[in-house]
């Protein structure tokens, strides 16, 4: 079958056809870096990583775009209370754009062990104001933004189809718009800013035609998502929190400037929950990556995430986490089986389990129904394996290539070749987790003691090796430099 898509628009499968053939362009919205990256930002960027790989395996070149938002995200994610970065850096008495800078590195050494390609371009909010403030200015232009007091907001009444994404009506909308204490200048509650003037002492601000001042949150995806994607694109993807206000905002701005549909697939991958319970900082169940590293191999939490769909919730325990990682080493014990047998005179045809992992990729992107087939590929080969005949040469190589294109290249779950190597995901990174753990004890009583020599001389030695230590107000943390 070919490849069907569920659009969250249309909220239906339709067949994927990409705007220009031979071409896919993807948008998804990354992360808003004051603080490390935590499991939800995992089930997202892998989840979206195994969909990008499928699509170039079916052939497609694909541009695919990933942002990183480093300024204009309020803490409320509406039109108020403070900037995150900026709470942050006030927090920590530095700079935002240290801030933004230190976790934008943080969040990219996560996604490298997670095995998440980087995207062809991760453009910044604070290095795309030109192209927001140009938006803007359109907006007015068109009467569907009006500027107040310094500040723009864009006019929801001049978009009757605001709303269509996320099935809110008008009425809910302005309640939305009202959650906080809404703008007297605003026009409607549910009007939301493109531009806010900036307060006294506000670090990050830039000028403009209308104030200094720095961008709504909204605009910055729509401005960066246009200038390297074009004015219509095919996909775009986030989490289901982004659907209302922010995707939803989105398209009522693109669409409004351009009069073209702003894009063709919208898809929104499910939440993290923890023992059955919604996941976030405010209930304080936030499982932070770095933290589950130091017990859990990377490519383990990948497997883990893989095995829910993406449209899914997925529910994190310890129960589950384990029996992911028993499950994989099967997995990877078949393989390293195949790698070093011996050619018998069995055969085994791998043409219907192939089928099988392309219908249901195809399927949008069915990750546990592709990996059951991996099992089921297994289950055939340590029968064959453990029989008096073997595997012939060629169905060791079919095998071994199965394997290979579709449980490493295509999921990033199984390691192959070279890959079998020494890896952090295995065993030698749990050792050098807790030596590099225990040379920070070394460091940190030698820090109480005063013997600040000894304590430089970890660090230094440390970083002779690779190996940065930043030291924070909650601990020290650790990076090995590329």
């Amino acid at each position: 079958m070919p490849l069907h898509i569920y659009n969250s628009l249309s909220r239906q499968k339709e067949q994927f056809t990409p705007l220009h053939p031979g071409t896919v362009t993807i948008y998804v919205c990354g992360p808003t870096v004051y603080d490390h990256a935590h499991l939800g930002h995992a089930k997202s960027y892998v989840s979206f990583d195994v969909i990008v790989k499928w699509i170039r395996h079916l052939g497609y070149t694909v541009k695919y775009i990933q942002n990183i938002t480093d300024v204009g995200h309020l803490t409320d994610d509406a039109d108020e209370g403070e900037d995150k970065i900026a709470k942050r850096a006030r927090l920590e008495k530095t700079d935002p754009m240290e801030i933004a800078q230190y976790y934008t590195r943080s969040y990219y050494e996560d996604m490298d062990r997670l095995g998440v390609d980087r995207p062809n371009i991760a453009p910044t909010a604070t290095g795309h104001i030109p192209e927001q403030i140009a938006l803007i200015q359109k907006l007015i232009a068109t009467n569907h933004a009006y500027e107040v007091n310094g500040n723009v907001y864009f006019s929801v009444s001049s978009f009757p189809e605001y709303g269509r994404l996320s099935g809110r009506t008008d009425q809910e909308a302005q309640q939305s718009g009202g959650r906080v204490e809404s703008r007297s200048e605003k026009r409607h509650p549910a009007d939301f800013a493109l531009w806010k003037k900036a307060e006294p002492g506000h670090l990050m601000k830039w000028d403009s035609p209308w104030s200094t001042g720095y961008p709504g949150w909204h605009a910055e995806c729509s401005a960066m998502a246009m200038k390297y994607l074009g004015e219509t694109i095919d996909i775009h993807g986030g989490g289901m929190e982004n659907k209302f206000p922010h995707h939803e905002c989105e398209i009522a701005q693109s669409e409004a400037a351009t009069g073209k549909p702003y894009v063709r697939y919208w898809m929104h991958n499910n939440m993290v929950t923890v023992n059955g319970t919604k996941m976030g900082k405010s209930l304080k169940n936030s499982v932070n990556l770095k933290d589950l590293f130091q017990t859990i191999p990377p490519v383990v939490i990948r497997f883990f995430i893989l095995q829910s769909h993406y449209r899914s919730p997925l529910d994190f325990s310890e129960t589950a986490i384990r029996a992911s990682q028993t499950g994989l080493e099967k997995l990877q014990e078949t393989l390293n089986v195949l790698n070093s047998a011996d050619p018998g005179t069995g055969d085994l045809e791998t043409e219907a389990f192939e089928q099988r992992f392309i219908d249901a990729m195809n399927d949008d992107f069915n990750t546990p129904v592709a990996i059951s087939v991996l099992f089921d590929l297994a289950r055939a080969v340590n029968a064959a394996m453990n029989g008096k005949k073997g595997l012939s040469e060629g169905a060791l190589k079919a095998c071994r290539k199965f394997f290979e294109s579709f449980g490493h290249h295509v999921l990033g779950i199984m390691q192959t070749g070279d890959t079998v190597k020494e890896n952090r995901a295995g065993t030698s990174g749990k050792t050098l987790e807790v030596v590099i753990g225990i040379l920070l004890q070394l460091r940190d009583k030698a820090r109480l003691e005063k013997n600040f020599e000894l304590s430089d001389q970890i660090r230094d030695r440390l970083a002779d090796a690779g190996v940065t230590l930043k030291d924070a107000r909650d601990g020290t943390e650790w990076s090995i430099s590329k």
